[in-house]
């Protein structure tokens, strides 16, 4: 019975040990530096309770689809949800590399829905290289996920 008490409880332990695992991964810091959360999305739940001018302090956890290739200044992120984030780094304080495109990245900042001007759409397509037309096609306002990084945490193995 004690030999089965003993494996019970070693057995339990391995159980909570893995469910409390946190995300593991290796790689640089751009801006400041954080410790990943159990709670960090990989999806576009976060956004969900964010309604107006509301943000919500989170981390959130995709793939970089595209940089800005300009300075690095921005960076367009796919989560598992198929959702897009575009991402700005806080007070324009750091940037990423412009070749990040394909990286696994942990974000840690604010998530927050914005209304992009025709203007800030046209400006960016710009830095994404587009063409004349591809600008002209631009009419409209876009409502968009955003997420403004305090830090960002860009694996260095896929």
């Amino acid at each position: 019975m004690r030999i089965f008490n003993t494996f019970t409880s070693v057995f339990l332990l391995g159980i909570l040990m893995v469910s409390c695992k946190q995300e593991t991964i290796q790689g640089d810091y751009f801006g400041e530096e954080f410790e990943i959360s159990r709670k960090a999305s990989k999806t576009s739940s976060p956004f969900d309770g964010i309604s107006g001018k509301d943000s919500l302090q989170t981390q959130i956890i995709g793939e970089i689809k595209e940089v800005c290739q300009a300075k690095g200044c921005w960076m367009k992120v796919q989560l598992e949800s198929d959702d897009e984030v575009f991402v700005r780094f806080k007070d324009y304080g750091f940037f990423v590399p412009k070749d990040a495109a394909g990286k696994k990245v942990v974000m840690n900042g604010a998530a927050f829905f914005e209304e992009m001007s025709v203007e800030d759409q046209k400006h960016y397509a710009e830095d994404e290289g587009a063409s004349e037309e591809e600008l002209a096609q631009i009419t409209a306002p876009k409502k968009t996920l955003r997420f403004e990084a305090d830090g960002v945490l860009i694996a260095t193995q896929p």
